[in-house]
């Protein structure tokens, strides 16, 4: 089960837990309203061919999907690579991650632009919605196997902070404000 918390704005060691003490940890139904991440538990035994991955697909018009493997052994510059992810960034499309094996972090900022860390292990999918401010490190195992999603071709280009005036910031912040974002 997934796991998010209130973190301090201390950014000197990305692969710790950094959270006020004692944390102050979210429900999902919180980090719903506060942010607009969504959470789905699937069981990476079984997806291939239980139906669940499949329906969450089609119904939000998932049309490609990769793997990606996050570790030393795998992935090159990987030392560049994951300062890369751990710069506070957004993205013009929704960020969809299966976690199929290893575990890691996602800091999204929430409402109130505080960070709020949400830890992912196997079988964990979230979903950051396009316009969050967001970035992603490893814990201290450093590894992490993923699916990622897309709808259409995949778009890989990150928006560091501030990118305040871009449209998907600004349809994020609406419907924040609007409370599209709160637990159903």
């Amino acid at each position: 089960m997934v796991r998010a918390w209130y973190m301090d704005n201390d950014s000197t060691d990305q692969r710790t837990e950094h959270h006020r003490n004692p944390p102050k940890f979210l429900t999902l139904e919180e980090l719903f309203d506060v942010s607009g991440v969504e959470y789905f538990k699937l069981n990476v035994n079984s997806y291939n061919s239980d139906g669940v991955l499949d329906k969450l697909k089609t119904d939000r018009g998932y049309t490609y999907e990769d793997e990606m493997t996050c570790s030393k052994e795998c992935l090159p510059n990987y030392d560049q690579m994951l300062k890369k992810f751990f710069q506070e960034h957004l993205h013009t499309d929704e960020e969809i991650r299966f976690i199929l094996d290893g575990s890691g972090y996602f800091d999204v900022r929430d409402k109130n632009d505080e960070w709020v860390r949400i830890e992912v292990v196997a079988g964990d999918m979230i979903i950051i919605p396009s316009g969050i401010y967001h970035r992603f490190t490893l814990d201290a195992k450093n590894y992490i196997k993923a699916k990622r999603f897309f709808i259409g071709e995949p778009v890989w280009q990150p928006y560091s902070r501030p990118a305040d005036d871009m449209e998907c910031r600004q349809i994020y912040l609406k419907r924040l404000a609007a409370g599209d974002f709160k637990a159903r």
